[in-house]
């Protein structure tokens, strides 16, 4: 994976992680148009995607023909070396999300795409409209999954909220679940083990079961199988959620967060209603998600000459990238690359990549525009830039960034992964950002939690007063009148 790697200890963590879990996706036969509309028919949708009937026009038949024969000399060839090199760049490391590959084969997909060379309008509009179809029957889908393994996540130096650790800790061990006369197993932070505000020891002593299903969760168990959760739950503000995405590098649990920090862009349930809150997501009905999109930034080293840049630590972010100039007194010199295209050079004391999820952060106050964490974007927002026309920007999401601190630049730059990780770059080295592979899915409280998250935070479309009413001629000073009486405006 990496050149000029002569021992696994010069590898960053992230990429051993990825590379540990990958293997190659299982096979289908299944077309974009049949997979599509399988989906939608199995999801009671109403919605159908048009086949050339045996009797329709000889090229949407022909074009079938060629398809079919295409991905027969497919399957004949998927072994050989050459191909095996055409589909690596595809294929997702994640087992986690293979489970679902059968429903959707992407390799298939974009192989049909490529090697359909007359391609017809109708049917890119066909194809287009399906798979958009296809993301919103998702996202009104809910998830029914038996929960049985529960981590909770308590923000740091609050001991009030090690005491409702516990209360949640031993209402979910004793609640039955699944059939069975007793609760889940609950995964609580290892440093709670000693802590006489938590007090393990009396709890396990209520039910000799307890022993086993009370157990503790550290940062490298969250790295090696974060599969093992089937539930997250964060007790605190908007800073544990942005921990917990910090601590699944991989692949996410579910999310769901109690407000019990400051601000609360992200916690959306109140820990009053937990025992109904979880009552309802663990139940029959299940749970509907928001499947937040995260970055995947990558640091580059400088190479020497004639070599390939190194790769060192790699992050996934939920909140921002953020690149300044630091402590040194110069102007910061960027380059911002597109899909290996120079779009701009950025002379600014930084730069802010966000997420939808980071528009409502520091984004905001650098003069950033809100974004729905539906929208599927990069959103760029320069740091006092020393020019007027340097406005944020939406970029689309599929977009490979690259930013680079040019060779001749007076000083170096730094970065920062939602607020974490600060690392330096010096001339030379660049960092890259890429949509990421591994959402962050956040259970929804209701279907309009996000407007009402910057309604109640951010005070959003408040106004002191609303705007009055012209008094009806029949009523005056909300009195009712006869017909006789004068009641018509003396100034109109």
């Amino acid at each position: 994976h990496r050149k000029n790697a002569y021992s696994i200890d010069s590898i960053p963590k992230q990429t051993l992680m990825k590379a540990m879990i990958t293997r190659p996706p299982p096979t289908s036969n299944l077309s974009i148009t049949s997979t599509i509309q399988s989906l939608l028919t199995g999801n009671g949708s109403n919605i159908n995607i048009v086949k050339p009937e045996d009797g329709g026009a000889s090229t949407g038949n022909s074009r079938s023909r060629r398809l079919s024969e295409a991905f027969s000399d497919l399957r004949m060839e998927s072994n050989s070396p050459t191909m095996a090199s055409r589909l690596a760049a595809l294929r997702s490391p994640c087992f986690y999300h293979k489970r679902f590959d059968d429903a959707v084969d992407i390799d298939k997909v974009l192989l049909e795409l490529q090697d359909d060379a007359s391609l017809s309008h109708s049917r890119l509009m066909q194809t287009a409209t399906g798979v958009r179809e296809v993301s919103r029957q998702l996202q009104r889908r809910p998830i029914k999954r038996a929960v049985r393994n529960v981590m909770i996540v308590t923000k740091a130096r609050d001991n009030e909220l090690v005491h409702m650790t516990r209360e949640l800790a031993e209402w979910l061990l004793s609640t039955p679940r699944n059939g069975a006369d007793i609760g889940v197993n609950v995964y609580v932070d290892a440093k709670l083990k000693r802590s006489k505000r938590f007090d393990s020891e009396s709890l396990v002593a209520k039910n000799e079961k307890f022993n086993t299903m009370l157990r503790y969760w550290t940062p490298d168990l969250c790295w090696s199988t974060p599969e093992k959760f089937d539930l997250v739950l964060t007790l605190g503000g908007d800073g544990t959620v942005l921990y917990t995405s910090w601590l699944f590098q991989r692949i996410v649990p579910p999310i769901l967060s109690f407000s019990l920090g400051s601000l609360g862009f992200l916690t959306n349930f109140e820990f009053a209603e937990y025992k109904e809150s979880l009552d309802l997501i663990m139940g029959e009905d299940g749970m509907r998600v928001n499947l937040r999109m995260r970055f995947t930034c990558t640091v580059y080293r400088s190479p020497a000459k004639g070599e390939d840049a190194i790769e060192a630590e790699q992050f996934e972010v939920l909140n921002e990238l953020v690149i300044d100039r630091g402590p040194s007194p110069y102007v910061s010199n960027l380059e911002l690359y597109g899909d290996n295209e120079l779009l701009t050079v950025v002379q600014a004391d930084g730069c802010i990549f966000s997420t939808p999820t980071g528009s409502t952060a520091y984004s905001l106050s650098a003069g950033g525009s809100l974004v729905h964490p539906d929208i599927p974007a990069i959103l760029l927002t320069p740091i006092c830039p020393h020019t007027l026309s340097f406005r944020p920007m939406l970029l689309n999401d599929s977009m490979a960034l690259r930013i680079a601190v040019p060779k001749n630049s007076r000083a170096t730059a730094y970065c920062a992964f939602d607020g974490k990780g600060r690392v330096e770059l010096k001339q030379g080295d660049y960092v890259t950002i890429a949509a990421s592979q591994y959402p962050f899915p956040t259970v929804l409280s209701r279907p309009t939690e996000w407007f009402d998250s910057i309604s109640r935070t951010l005070r959003w479309n408040t106004r002191g007063a609303m705007q009055k009413a012209w008094q009806d001629d029949a009523r005056v000073d909300g009195v009712s009148v006869s017909k006789d009486a004068d009641v018509g405006f003396d100034i109109d």
